[in-house]
């Protein structure tokens, strides 16, 4: 296996790893932090954004919104075209708001629509907790019993992943009976990435709506949501996208709803058409686009972060660039997972093999001695993510993460499982 250190001196993103805070380890160098996929790191760009936004609230008060360096009056549009390069979109498509499970509901009302005969939500089977209950609340909204309208998918006995012939098969299955299909585009336990395009054309051939949580595949896969013709689909920014706990929220709305004011839909003053908002008449008129889906005043210090995070992306050379190194760094560590030989009653891959079926993390199943694996870990200045009830998720994020980082996981490792 070709050293790190020749890896690292070969990658045209290692110094991208310098823009970065990174946490100490217990030894007090820097840790290896493979734990992207649940809070990013810290851009050093990110403090003087948000401070140029408190500069301007001290200097300017409410006048902040019209003048100063970046007005906030339209900052949100400053997000808009890193946004649809982010996930494949075009500008109108794509918006920035609120947080990621209030842009799912906001998304739902519009696009889960049942009738007495069309009613059928279909998800992935062990979603995150936040999609379960936002799709359980939808169906009592509607007056339905969520066991009744929700259709989990499940992988086959003995497998761990879902295949993309399944989740096709039971969308034809269900037929003229499904409303909506909303799927994770990377499952967030397993790691798994779905075929979005695949997906999307099942469920338009029977009639239904197709939407995607991309909490774990924006900033991750290279997205093309327009191409695929993905009807709508939200994501956080604090994962791979390095934008801040509990940072904003991405939004995609397909090109064709884009002049639909007629869609069922919850207004705020916002989404409504800027030539006449400050009429402050009655009568929403929603702005074109995924804008108008919009409820309230743009989040400017989370933005100010997450626009300088986007142009960290973007000066990377965007998502391909990014996406190449990810396959490398997934790569490198499964083949060390893998070479520990040990038997799959102690530890398993149950992220797919198939770099097209995954993004950067790998998820390791622990059959014994789980907890203290990972305890291990940290100690060792490796943060990984534990997920019960023996599950570690790693994930190499190509921008911060190094080949050195996953070698460090490698050895730790090997030294746990000879002790």
């Amino acid at each position: 296996m070709t050293d790190f250190r020749t890896l690292d001196a070969a990658d045209p993103l290692a110094s991208f790893r310098q823009e970065f805070h990174i946490p100490p380890g217990p030894d007090g160098r820097p840790c290896a932090y493979f734990c992207g996929n649940s809070l990013g790191l810290q851009p050093k760009a990110a403090r003087a954004a948000v401070e140029q936004e408190f500069d301007a609230w001290e200097r300017l008060g409410v006048e902040g919104h019209f003048h100063g360096v970046s007005p906030w009056m339209h900052y949100h549009e400053t997000l808009t075209e890193a946004s649809a390069r982010l996930v494949g979109a075009r500008p109108i498509e794509v918006v920035v708001m609120n947080n990621l499970t209030v842009n799912l509901h906001l998304l739902l009302v519009s696009f889960y629509r049942p009738t007495a005969t069309r009613y059928k939500i279909l998800m992935e089977g062990g979603a995150f907790p936040s999609d379960q209950y936002a799709i359980e609340s939808q169906a009592r909204l509607h007056g339905l019993e969520p066991d009744d309208a929700i259709v989990e998918l499940v992988p086959r006995p003995g497998e761990h992943t879902l295949r993309t012939e399944d989740i096709e098969a039971t969308i034809a299955e269900l037929g003229d009976s499904l409303a909506t299909v909303l799927i994770g585009g990377v499952n967030y336990y397993t790691g798994q990435a779905f075929d979005m395009a695949a997906i999307a054309r099942a469920g338009h051939a029977v009639g239904a709506y197709v939407g995607f949580d991309l909490a774990h595949a924006a900033g991750n896969l290279d997205l093309r949501l327009h191409d695929w013709d993905v009807d709508f689909a939200c994501w956080c920014t604090y994962k791979y996208l390095n934008s801040g706990p509990g940072g904003t929220s991405g939004v995609f709305v397909h090109e064709r709803f884009a002049q639909r004011p007629d869609l069922v839909r919850l207004a705020g003053w916002w989404g409504h058409d800027p030539s006449d908002r400050f009429q402050m008449k009655k009568g929403f008129r929603p702005m074109a686009g995924a804008a108008g889906w919009q409820l309230s005043n743009a989040q400017i210090f989370p933005m100010a972060i997450h626009r300088a995070s986007l142009a960290l992306v973007d000066r990377a050379g965007g998502m391909p660039a990014l996406r190449a190194k990810s396959e490398q760094l997934t790569a490198r560590l499964e083949a060390l997972i893998r070479g520990l030989n040990l038997p799959a009653s102690a530890l398993e891959i149950i992220t797919p093999a198939d770099p097209a079926q995954r993004g950067c993390q790998l998820s390791v199943l622990v059959h014994q001695r789980g907890r203290e694996l990972f305890d291990y870990l940290a100690n060792q200045g490796i943060i990984a993510d534990w997920r019960e009830p023996n599950v570690i998720r790693l994930a190499p994020v190509p921008l911060y993460n190094s080949f050195e980082d996953v070698d460090r996981v490698g050895e730790a490792l090997t030294r746990f499982f000879s002790e």
